[in-house]
Protein backbone atom coordinates (compact mmCIF):
# COMPACT_ATOMS: atom_id res chain seq x y z
CA UNK A 1 0.00 0.00 0.00
CA UNK A 2 1.66 3.17 -1.21
CA UNK A 3 -0.69 5.67 0.29
CA UNK A 4 -3.29 7.88 -0.80
CA UNK A 5 -3.82 11.67 -1.88
CA UNK A 6 -3.06 14.49 -3.66
CA UNK A 7 0.36 13.83 -5.68
CA UNK A 8 1.33 17.94 -5.31
CA UNK A 9 0.50 17.89 -1.45
CA UNK A 10 1.45 20.54 1.43
CA UNK A 11 1.17 17.89 3.95
CA UNK A 12 2.69 14.50 4.05
CA UNK A 13 1.40 12.40 7.34
CA UNK A 14 3.44 8.97 8.11
CA UNK A 15 2.37 6.81 9.55
CA UNK A 16 3.92 2.84 10.79
CA UNK A 17 2.18 0.13 8.67
CA UNK A 18 -1.11 -0.38 7.52
CA UNK A 19 -3.37 -2.29 10.00
CA UNK A 20 -5.76 -5.07 9.02
CA UNK A 21 -8.85 -2.76 8.33
CA UNK A 22 -5.80 -0.34 6.32
CA UNK A 23 -5.07 -4.07 4.58
CA UNK A 24 -8.88 -4.87 3.59
CA UNK A 25 -9.47 -1.76 2.34
CA UNK A 26 -6.06 -0.76 0.70
CA UNK A 27 -6.17 2.58 2.34
CA UNK A 28 -3.74 4.17 5.01
CA UNK A 29 -5.78 5.08 8.27
CA UNK A 30 -9.09 4.17 7.84
CA UNK A 31 -11.56 2.54 11.03
CA UNK A 32 -11.52 4.40 14.07
CA UNK A 33 -8.04 5.80 13.88
CA UNK A 34 -8.44 7.02 10.52
CA UNK A 35 -11.82 8.43 11.31
CA UNK A 36 -10.03 10.07 14.35
CA UNK A 37 -6.96 11.66 11.77
CA UNK A 38 -10.00 13.19 9.71
CA UNK A 39 -11.61 15.04 12.41
CA UNK A 40 -7.82 16.40 13.38
CA UNK A 41 -7.41 17.29 9.57
CA UNK A 42 -11.00 18.82 9.48
CA UNK A 43 -10.25 21.04 12.39
CA UNK A 44 -7.71 22.62 10.82
CA UNK A 45 -9.49 23.14 6.84
CA UNK A 46 -7.50 20.26 5.83
CA UNK A 47 -9.10 17.15 3.76
CA UNK A 48 -7.48 13.81 2.57
CA UNK A 49 -6.40 14.21 -0.97
CA UNK A 50 -6.75 18.01 -1.13
CA UNK A 51 -3.26 19.37 -0.48
CA UNK A 52 -2.26 16.13 1.93
CA UNK A 53 -0.69 12.65 0.90
CA UNK A 54 -0.89 10.19 3.69
CA UNK A 55 1.54 7.18 3.72
CA UNK A 56 3.23 4.54 6.11
CA UNK A 57 6.79 3.68 6.45
CA UNK A 58 5.81 0.70 5.85
CA UNK A 59 4.04 -0.26 2.68
CA UNK A 60 2.82 -3.94 4.11
CA UNK A 61 1.12 -5.36 7.37
CA UNK A 62 3.18 -6.81 9.44
CA UNK A 63 2.36 -10.10 10.38
CA UNK A 64 0.10 -10.83 13.43
CA UNK A 65 0.10 -6.62 13.62
CA UNK A 66 3.46 -6.55 15.48
CA UNK A 67 5.77 -3.89 15.68
CA UNK A 68 7.97 -3.36 12.52
CA UNK A 69 11.48 -4.93 12.60
CA UNK A 70 14.47 -2.79 11.61
CA UNK A 71 15.19 -4.42 8.78
CA UNK A 72 11.62 -4.07 7.52
CA UNK A 73 11.87 -0.41 8.26
CA UNK A 74 15.10 -0.15 6.14
CA UNK A 75 14.10 -2.62 3.37
CA UNK A 76 10.86 -0.03 3.11
CA UNK A 77 12.76 3.45 3.35
CA UNK A 78 14.22 3.82 0.34
CA UNK A 79 11.03 3.68 -0.67
CA UNK A 80 9.80 6.22 1.47
CA UNK A 81 12.06 8.21 0.91
CA UNK A 82 11.46 7.85 -2.95
CA UNK A 83 8.13 9.02 -2.77
CA UNK A 84 8.82 12.08 -0.29
CA UNK A 85 11.34 13.54 -3.10
CA UNK A 86 8.22 13.12 -5.66
CA UNK A 87 5.89 14.29 -3.79
CA UNK A 88 7.50 17.04 -2.68
CA UNK A 89 5.84 18.45 0.53
CA UNK A 90 5.99 21.79 2.45
CA UNK A 91 5.99 19.99 5.71
CA UNK A 92 5.90 16.10 7.25
CA UNK A 93 3.73 15.18 10.03
CA UNK A 94 5.03 12.00 11.36
CA UNK A 95 2.55 9.86 13.24
CA UNK A 96 3.79 7.75 16.14
CA UNK A 97 7.47 6.51 17.04
CA UNK A 98 8.13 4.31 14.40
CA UNK A 99 7.66 6.84 12.00
CA UNK A 100 9.39 9.72 13.98
CA UNK A 101 12.50 7.36 14.36
CA UNK A 102 12.51 6.96 10.92
CA UNK A 103 12.08 10.24 9.29
CA UNK A 104 14.08 11.85 12.11
CA UNK A 105 16.94 9.54 12.02
CA UNK A 106 17.22 9.48 7.57
CA UNK A 107 16.66 13.00 7.59
CA UNK A 108 20.00 13.88 9.75
CA UNK A 109 17.59 15.21 12.50
CA UNK A 110 19.04 13.20 15.21
CA UNK A 111 21.26 9.93 15.59
CA UNK A 112 19.53 6.95 15.67
CA UNK A 113 20.88 5.79 18.95
CA UNK A 114 19.58 8.87 20.37
CA UNK A 115 16.23 8.45 18.82
CA UNK A 116 16.14 5.09 20.30
CA UNK A 117 16.74 6.29 23.57
CA UNK A 118 13.97 9.04 23.32
CA UNK A 119 10.09 8.70 24.43
CA UNK A 120 8.11 9.84 21.40
CA UNK A 121 6.66 12.18 24.20
CA UNK A 122 10.35 14.18 24.20
CA UNK A 123 10.24 14.48 20.50
CA UNK A 124 7.24 16.28 20.15
CA UNK A 125 6.43 19.86 20.12
CA UNK A 126 9.19 21.12 17.93
CA UNK A 127 10.61 21.66 14.43
CA UNK A 128 13.02 19.29 12.80
CA UNK A 129 14.57 19.81 9.83
CA UNK A 130 15.22 16.61 7.73
CA UNK A 131 17.82 16.99 4.59
CA UNK A 132 16.20 15.33 1.46
CA UNK A 133 18.70 15.24 -1.16
CA UNK A 134 19.28 18.85 -2.09
CA UNK A 135 15.87 19.80 -0.04
CA UNK A 136 15.46 20.37 3.30
CA UNK A 137 11.57 19.73 4.78
CA UNK A 138 10.08 20.24 8.46
CA UNK A 139 9.08 17.42 10.43
CA UNK A 140 6.90 17.73 13.50
CA UNK A 141 6.40 14.52 15.21
CA UNK A 142 2.61 13.62 17.26
CA UNK A 143 1.01 10.52 18.44
CA UNK A 144 -0.63 8.49 16.30
CA UNK A 145 -4.25 8.62 16.07
CA UNK A 146 -4.19 4.81 17.82
CA UNK A 147 -2.46 5.42 20.51
CA UNK A 148 -4.64 8.51 21.03
CA UNK A 149 -8.42 6.35 21.00
CA UNK A 150 -6.59 4.41 24.12
CA UNK A 151 -4.88 7.44 25.74
CA UNK A 152 -7.18 10.32 24.98
CA UNK A 153 -5.86 12.82 27.47
CA UNK A 154 -3.39 12.89 24.79
CA UNK A 155 -5.60 14.72 22.27
CA UNK A 156 -4.91 18.12 23.40
CA UNK A 157 -1.23 17.47 22.77
CA UNK A 158 -1.70 16.09 19.33
CA UNK A 159 -4.01 18.77 18.61
CA UNK A 160 -0.92 21.36 19.64
CA UNK A 161 1.56 19.75 17.61
CA UNK A 162 -0.94 19.89 14.60
CA UNK A 163 -1.10 23.84 15.22
CA UNK A 164 2.53 23.74 15.20
CA UNK A 165 2.59 22.24 12.08
CA UNK A 166 0.70 24.45 10.43
CA UNK A 167 2.11 27.64 12.36
CA UNK A 168 5.51 26.67 10.44
CA UNK A 169 4.03 26.21 7.30
CA UNK A 170 2.46 29.58 7.71
CA UNK A 171 5.65 31.09 8.64
CA UNK A 172 7.60 29.56 5.79
CA UNK A 173 4.95 30.91 3.39
CA UNK A 174 5.53 34.40 5.10
CA UNK A 175 8.89 34.47 4.95
CA UNK A 176 8.99 32.98 1.16
CA UNK A 177 6.69 35.76 0.07
CA UNK A 178 8.25 38.73 2.17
Amino acid sequence: MPGVGDRQPTWLIVGEAPGEEEDRQGEPFVGRAGHLLDRMLTALALRRGQGVYIANVLKCRPPRNRNPQPQEIAQCTPYLWRQIALLQPRIILALGRFAAQTLLAEGGCLPPQELAATPLGRLRGRVFTARLGTRTVPVVVSYHPAYLLRNPADKAKAWADLCLAAQTLESSVLSSTG
